[in-house]
């Protein structure tokens, strides 16, 4: 037994050490999916090709060991990337794939982070949308009561932005501050950039330039130091815009050419369209009509180009708006047919439960039946038997009636027999009797003799009364 038990022992030891590495493995991939999309993330604005690659190999390892959260978020910073990039249509794409992922663990952080990443795509072409993004972002922030201050922030931020493509500033600058209050109790310069080129943005709009310049130059030199490329060439055009409106042409130009710069190192079409409009105008009001004709001939055919781009990205984007509908129209189906069959299989139970309690109830009621149909079958075979009792002393009675009868009849005759001779012996001394009491009235004889007579007379007539009686109680004389 002591062998039995040692080798159960050795047995459950080397399950363990071979278990323990795999688990380690598992553990170790996981940490290498994070890290390589924290990598890509880094990069987002500087280098938004490498995000794409960084996550696309993130994802590719998440998708092997199955680590959904390291799959949706993988696919959240390949949205990013492609949204620098320009390509919104793969970059809603993504997003959803990872909305979906993100609602399977319910990891509510992740959907809020989605709903943000989302609105930034409506936010040039449908203002109402991509509010309804935000909204959802924020009270799904406050339902859950989060406390993560850098995705509130930039929440506030990115309404900021859709009220000031509304050209509703007072909104834009208060939302603005908000996101810029939250980022000052945080160590995030990213975001500190961000704020601030938003609200040297505003300020623009409204024609402070003076504070305008002073948010832009404060996180431009912030952003250089953090080598934010795209960041640094959205700062330089906001900039160029504000000298070519205050014709400090040499200004814009420094702004525009080192912007171009930094655009041309993010990558991203959208800036570089936006600086060839600003060179255009630059060189417009400058009244230089060849380049400004040039810079007209680039965005005209730019133009050309991403519309084809846009119908494509609009049928991407239907696609992928269909393919969500599908998914949820299909997880509805699933979610139906699980209640439905839950519903059988407890209408299966509850029907299984009803018949075996009606077999019992049966079963139980057979038996009762054929016990019930014994007793009876008992009872009837004793009723039977006592029947037959009665009958045989019913019958004996009977016979024991008419014997009695025929003897009350014989001893009746006897009694009537006895009767007339006891009448008849006893006439004769009664006669003598009565004629003894005439003689004696007629004095034909004397009263002694006649007492005489009269006592023997009486005499014989008890000796015949107890002959009488003695042959009534003595069967022997009786039947002689």
């Amino acid at each position: 037994m002591r062998k039995f038990f040692t080798l159960l022992l050795l047995l459950a030891i080397s399950c363990v050490a071979y278990a323990l590495p795999d688990h380690l493995a598992s553990k170790q991939d996981s940490n290498e999916v994070l890290s390589t999309i924290g990598r890509g993330f880094d990069v987002r604005l500087t280098d938004p090709t490498q995000t794409v690659k960084y996550a696309n190999k993130a994802l590719r390892l998440a998708k092997k060991i199955n680590f959904t959260k390291g799959i949706a978020a993988a696919y959240r910073i390949k949205g990013l990337g492609e949204h620098y990039l320009g390509n919104n249509e793969k970059a809603i794409e993504n997003y959803f794939e990872a909305l979906a992922h993100y609602q399977k663990i319910n990891n509510t952080i992740g959907e809020v982070r989605i709903y943000l990443n989302i609105s930034t795509l409506y936010q040039y072409v449908d203002y109402d949308k991509c509010l309804e993004y935000l909204n959802e972002a924020r009270d799904s922030y406050y339902s859950a009561k989060l406390d993560n201050l850098d995705i509130l922030a930039s929440i506030y931020l990115n309404m900021g932005n859709v009220y000031q493509l509304q050209a509703n500033y007072n909104k834009a600058l208060n939302n603005y501050m908000k996101g810029y209050q939250i980022i000052h109790k945080l160590d995030n310069d990213e975001l500190k950039v961000t704020a601030m080129q938003n609200l040297g943005v505003v300020y623009t709009s409204i024609g402070n330039t003076d504070k305008a310049k002073e948010y832009l130059f404060s996180s431009l030199g912030l952003a250089k130091g953090l080598d934010l490329n795209s960041p640094v060439a959205q700062i330089n055009l906001s900039l160029a815009e504000i000298y070519i409106s205050e014709s400090d042409y040499a200004k814009a130009r420094q702004c525009l050419q080192e912007g171009r710069a930094y655009a041309i190192l993010s990558k991203s079409e959208k800036l570089l369209k936006d600086f060839e409009n600003n060179s255009y105008l630059l060189e417009l009001k400058q009244k230089n009509f060849e380049r400004a004709l040039l810079h007209l001939q680039a965005i005209y055919k730019q133009d050309s180009i991403e519309y084809a781009s846009r119908n494509s990205a609009a049928l991407t984007l239907f696609q992928a708006k269909y393919r969500q509908e599908e998914l949820r129209r299909e997880n509805e189906r699933i979610t139906d047919r699980q209640k439905y069959e839950r519903s059988i299989a407890i209408g299966t139970i509850v029907l299984a439960a009803l018949l075996i309690v009606v077999i019992v109830l049966l079963t139980s009621n057979v038996k009762r039946k054929a016990e019930t149909n014994k007793k009876l079958t008992e009872l009837n075979a004793e009723i039977s038997n006592q029947k037959d009792n009665l009958d045989r002393i019913n019958h004996h009675l009977e016979e024991i009636i008419d014997e009695r009868t025929k003897d009350l009849q014989l001893k009746n005759k006897k009694l009537s027999e006895y009767s007339s001779h006891l009448s008849h012996q006893v006439r004769g001394p009664i006669a003598t009797l009565k004629g003894l009491m005439n003689l004696e009235r007629e004095g034909l004889v004397s009263q002694e003799e006649c007492i005489q007579m009269m006592i023997k007379c009486v005499s014989e007539i008890d000796d015949k009364i107890i002959d009488m009686s003695d042959m009534l109680h003595n069967p022997e004389r009786a039947g002689m």
